[in-house]
């Protein structure tokens, strides 16, 4: 909470991890208010990757629909080869040191898209125009348009042929893009008063779990808590979570990851208690809540 700002009223179980047509969701962020009133719940996090574009358009929306918006984003970041990302809540949009890196991390993204449509252009027919159609004005360019586009090309039957197959990290198509490393971005969201949580850490089991020594050292930067009850994260992986969760004192949160269309995940289908998201809330100096009427 802002130094001198009113409390904030209680707000519920939420869905912390929502994506929009601002990254790669299919619906638009006020859209995704009124998905949420439908699915009773009493807030969700827009976490679109690396961008804040969307906040204005979901703040509008919440006098409409009854839920909070807690404004967010899913940050990239890199540790060694393997990709982390890091869910940031409630920070300052206009904190110069996150604008800069998070602007960087989106052009790579666009010149590493750029390089996968040239590299898959070699054999099969699609063209960068063909991308650029699957994204909304002044979308983050990923892997997920260029995915659509081979969708309506023909060439896969849906978005998860495509991550399986051409846009595997290990097909000849693949292409990294800069991201920092988790402890930088700890820091920078933390320096910019917001709520850094890590993202979906068990989708690749519990012998894939980030290593203790290496956890110890964002949380001793300001990590706040793990994103355990996600769809992706593997029944393996979730006993170790919740050990290391509670070694470390680290808040538990739970959400959909929703991309619409994008993703079989339903919003809502995982959800964080009231009082976790409570204690996110007052843990934040760079923004609020956007609460109802």
């Amino acid at each position: 909470m802002a130094p001198g700002s009113a409390p904030v009223p209680p707000i519920g179980e939420a869905d912390l991890h929502v994506h929009s047509t601002v990254s790669d969701g299919t619906v638009a962020p006020g859209a995704l208010l009124r998905e949420a009133a439908a699915a009773g719940l009493s807030a969700i996090a827009l976490t679109d990757h690396d961008s804040t574009a969307g906040w204005a358009e979901a703040s509008a929306a919440v006098a409409g629909t009854g839920v909070a918006l807690i404004p967010g984003m899913e940050l990239s970041t890199r540790e060694g080869f393997t990709s982390v990302h890091l869910l940031a809540y409630l920070f300052d949009p206009f904190d110069d040191a996150l604008l800069a890196e998070t602007a960087r991390i989106r052009e790579s993204r666009l010149t590493r898209a750029e390089e996968i449509v040239r590299r898959i252009s070699a054999d099969y027919a699609l063209t960068w125009d063909d991308v650029l159609a699957q994204a909304a004005d002044g979308a983050t360019i990923g892997r997920p348009h260029i995915a659509d586009a081979l969708v309506a090309r023909g060439h896969v039957p849906d978005r998860s042929s495509a991550f399986d197959g051409i846009l595997h990290p290990g097909s000849v198509y693949a292409q990294p893009h800069y991201a920092p490393d988790p402890l930088t971005a700890v820091r920078l969201v933390r320096a910019a008063g917001g709520v850094p949580v890590l993202a979906h850490p068990g989708t690749r089991g519990a012998e894939r779990v980030l290593p203790e020594a290496r956890l110890a050292r964002l949380v001793d930067a300001g990590l706040f808590g793990i994103e355990i009850d996600h769809p992706e994260n593997r029944a393996d992986a979730k006993p170790r979570l919740r050990q290391l969760a509670a070694r470390f004192g680290l808040v538990v949160t739970g959400s959909s990851d929703y991309h619409g269309a994008g993703k079989q995940n339903r919003l809502g289908e995982h959800r964080t208690s009231a009082d976790v998201v409570a204690r996110i809330v007052a843990e934040a100096t760079g923004s609020r809540p956007v609460l109802p009427a």
